[in-house]
């Protein structure tokens, strides 16, 4: 399976969000740090807004922050939330052509199962589980100050 660039951006953006210590940022904010286009940005903000991830906040104070703290969001729910399909194959899909040995094949039974392990492995962790190492991510996303690392040790 191959997540979408939205769910992708979705996961970029709350965990920029959750590195931060004063937890607020413009889209703008986010779009540097990770160099992606601030059109599709807006869009995934928009998106986590109206599912509950983050607040906004309009006018020349405003901006975007987490609606609940990081412990509270689940990343199977977010990708979940964020996917618009789960299609692994064209048989699966609800506008997908029918196959010629679909009444007797056993591959969509197995796909079905892979894409419930996929997502029961995500439902195990939340963004705290991903922003553990908060310091270190701010610091290759321009938030703080950069962190030393020892030589010949890997950042995660």
């Amino acid at each position: 399976m191959r997540m979408t660039l939205h769910t992708d951006y979705a996961l970029r953006m709350l965990i920029y969000l959750a590195t931060r210590s004063d937890g607020v940022c413009t889209v703008n904010d986010v779009a540097e740090a990770y160099q992606l286009p601030r059109n599709h940005l807006l869009k995934v903000a928009q998106t986590l807004r109206d599912l509950g991830f983050v607040e906004t906040t309009r006018g020349r104070a405003g901006g975007i922050r987490l609606a609940k703290p990081p412990a509270a969001i689940g990343v199977g729910a977010l990708v979940r939330a964020t996917e618009e399909e789960f299609s692994l194959a064209e048989c699966m899909q609800a506008q997908g052509r029918p196959c010629a040995i679909s009444p007797a094949c056993n591959l969509k039974g197995m796909l079905h199962e892979a894409l419930a392990a996929f997502l029961a492995v995500l439902d195990k962790y939340t963004l705290a589980d991903i922003v553990k190492n908060r310091t270190i991510l701010g610091s290759f996303l321009g938030i703080g100050g950069p962190v030393k690392l020892e030589e010949g040790t890997q950042p995660w």
